[in-house]
């Protein structure tokens, strides 16, 4: 049964994000093992054509790879939505309807939207460290280190177009400098309908089974030097030094793959009272107030195509870490994480009682001391940002725009202006701002509260106070803010009421949360990376890996299943869960009508399995999180097989601790993507462009 469904019962997952250049000195030779046929040089060079190099940071949070000679990039649907979203409109709904581009003259320009791929990835800690002692106060060491990373950058500076930062890894314990070039011309060519690119939702969303064909398509346009450049009608397709062929080979359980791409950030060392502040104050502060904003949201986007397009993207990014946040309390509490971390812990205390130094000895004692009294203000913190800062608009816009008119620079606020009420509902904000106002009241200490609170004498008063907010501000009101910008009259924008509550709202977080807290957090950091170093001395022979902190890591594992108490879950998926799922009632699970008559039709042209069926979806046990999306899946020959896009919903505390018996990586099939080019889209010339392995 386990070999029929593809259940990898007898493998564990490999867990580890890691550096590429020490491939060879960690992972090569269980890689081989596992399957893969490729080079550590195939994999990681300086100075020839490899993988990494097909590898892209798409915008500002994904992962994109390079799959022709054009430039061309395969990424999310999800990671490209906010792009599509940007050029959708109500006469041309891109989201709707999908979009394909028949040569490079039809592809779309997406302004602001950039892509960077890794130059170098050096290591500098003897450079960072020098001077630096372990018995310096946190806040001289900490100030030291960051002068020297500052200056290391700075003499790394080549250009506008090469971005150069030296980064921290195993919490402060060693230092890289990378660079990155930085292509600012990237144009979409092709996205499928959300009905495909989106199948599922939010109901979907960290679930397995998948039936989400969650890729987008754009090309990056270099200078006629082929190097970055502004973007000019005249740029020609990126020529890159290596691309990805892709496979129709199709995969079967146990199948080598690994996944290149940029991790956001995990917590894995996390201790025990870490996990109980991520589960009761950092995940909490998000799951209520994004469900209130959300509920408010939807309805008038359900309500209102129009408003549908100006929303779909912020709503989407804000459902999709409300609903990681659900799951990995879910995960936290079912799976013992908090009993799991007080076990390593109780193996450090034994270690540390015989072999640690002073610092070592105290170090336990010390973070949960500094844990406890950092609580508050991280609930003040991640509160804040909910209700206050990210959930409402108006405030950020006003704070934003205000700069602005405090530097008398009309074109600014003018920009600012049309690129914020281009996406923007005044009726939807004027609503949610109420409803996380008045939480925000209720929850929170008053001693983070805005002084503009003062005024409201209880929580029901919050929606007439923020109707006269609306009703008074020109900052809500278009017409009124352009205006005044034309007119030059900055004054009447630097008084507005909106601003004031901004500067308000932005003097809680400076002055109660970040100030008040500053030498605390310090102190914590600096415990945190004395745990780490003590953590690797007590494990010498092991190979560790530094958190994510989206920078360029490699996971290995297999394709395959899992099971749990309840069920046994297959590795893919196909059409046939996709018409099983239909409801036309219901906006999240509309079939396109297309898709629908090429299935009835068996139309899988030379996409399908061996199975005759058309695979969607499959799953393989590398380890991954949010900044994969969009991270090539490639088999042991370096050949596309797949794009990774989620994780399952047993395994979300999988940030926090692995787990290595269920915790999946969903992919969309790469022979799904190019039968919705081919058959969806008719784009033949996107299919021609590929280099093809069969």
């Amino acid at each position: 049964m386990a070999a029929l469904l593809g259940v990898a019962s007898s493998a564990l997952a490999d867990e580890g994000m890691w550096i590429l250049s020490l491939l060879s000195k960690h992972n090569i030779d269980v890689m081989k093992q596992e399957g893969c046929r490729l080079t550590p040089e195939q994999i990681y060079s300086v100075n020839n054509g490899s993988i990494k190099d097909a590898v892209i940071i798409f915008g500002g949070g994904c992962t994109g790879e390079i799959v022709s000679d054009n430039g061309l990039i395969f990424t999310n649907h999800h990671c490209g939505y906010s792009s599509i979203q940007q050029l959708s409109s109500v006469e041309h709904n891109y989201l709707r309807d999908g979009f394909w581009s028949r040569s490079f003259s039809e592809d779309l320009p997406v302004d602001g939207l950039q892509v960077r791929f890794l130059k170098s990835f050096d290591d500098v800690t003897a450079e960072v460290m020098k001077g630096v002692s372990d018995d310096m106060e946190p806040a001289a060491r900490m100030a030291l280190i960051n002068s020297h990373c500052d200056a290391i950058a700075k003499d790394a500076a080549e250009g506008d177009f090469v971005e150069s930062s030296v980064e921290r890894f195993f919490g402060g314990n060693q230092y890289f400098l990378i660079k990155y070039k930085v292509f600012k011309d990237v144009r979409l060519v092709g996205t499928p309908p959300e009905s495909i690119g989106k199948f599922g939702h939010d109901t979907d969303n960290w679930q397995w089974p998948r039936h989400t064909g969650d890729f987008s398509i754009f090309r990056v346009y270099a200078g006629p030097d082929n190097e970055p450049a502004a973007y000019s009608a005249d740029n020609k397709p990126f020529k890159p030094q290596h691309h990805l062929p892709v496979s129709l080979k199709g995969m079967k359980p146990g199948d080598f793959a690994m996944t290149v791409g940029y991790p956001g950030s995990t917590d894995r060392y996390a201790t025990s009272w870490d996990v109980k502040q991520i589960r009761d104050v950092e995940n909490a502060s998000r799951i209520e107030p994004r469900g209130i904003k959300q509920k408010i949201w939807l309805e008038d986007m359900l309500a209102d195509q129009a408003i549908y397009i100006k929303y779909a993207s912020k709503y989407s990014g804000s459902t999709n870490y409300y609903k990681n946040s659900i799951g990995m309390n879910r995960g936290i509490d079912n799976l013992d994480v908090i009993g799991r971390k007080e076990a390593e812990q109780k193996a450090f205390k034994a270690w540390v009682r015989k072999n640690g130094d002073k610092q070592q000895k105290k170090v336990l004692k010390k973070l949960k001391s500094l844990t406890d009294e950092m609580e508050p203000f991280y609930k003040g913190m991640y509160y804040w940002f909910e209700c206050l800062w990210n959930g409402p608009e108006i405030f950020k816009f006003a704070y934003r725009v205000n700069k602005a008119a405090k530097n008398q620079d009309t074109a600014a606020v003018i920009d600012a202006a049309k690129a914020f009420y281009k996406d923007y509902s005044v009726k939807t904000d004027r609503r949610a701002t109420a409803a996380l106002l008045a939480y925000y009241a209720s929850h929170v200490d008053s001693k983070f509260h805005p002084a503009f609170f003062k005024g409201v004498a209880r929580e029901a008063a919050f929606a007439p106070f923020v109707d006269k907010l609306f009703d008074e501000s020109i900052v809500a009101d278009s017409a009124r803010l352009l205006s005044a910008a034309r007119a030059a009259d900055f004054g009447a924008i630097t008084a507005d009421v909106a601003v004031r509550y901004a500067d308000d709202i932005m003097g809680v977080y400076s002055r109660s949360i970040v100030k008040a807290s500053g030498s605390l957090e310090e102190q914590l950091d600096d415990a945190r990376r004395i745990y780490m170093a003590a953590r690797m001395q007590m494990q010498p022979e092991r190979s560790f890996y530094s958190d994510a902190n989206f920078t360029m890591r490699l996971s290995y594992g297999q394709v395959g299943g899992y099971s749990t108490p309840d069920t046994t879950y297959g590795f893919f998926t196909d059409l046939d869960g996709v018409m099983a799922k239909e409801d036309p009632d219901n906006w999240e699970f509309v079939v396109d009508p297309k898709l629908k008559a090429l299935y009835k039709a068996k139309d899988f042209g030379s996409y399908a399995d061996p199975d005759g069926k058309m695979h969607v979806c499959f799953i393989t046990n590398n380890d991954i999180t949010g900044g994969n999306s969009g991270s090539p899946v490639i088999n042991g020959d370096g050949e596309l097989i797949g794009l990774a896009f989620d994780g399952n919903w047993e395994a979300m505390s999988g940030d926090i601790i692995f787990e290595p018996t269920v915790q999946r990586c969903i992919c969309v099939d790469v022979r799904y993507v190019l039968f919705v080019i081919d058959k969806i889209g008719g784009a033949q010339n996107l299919i021609d462009e590929l280099t093809i392995r069969k």
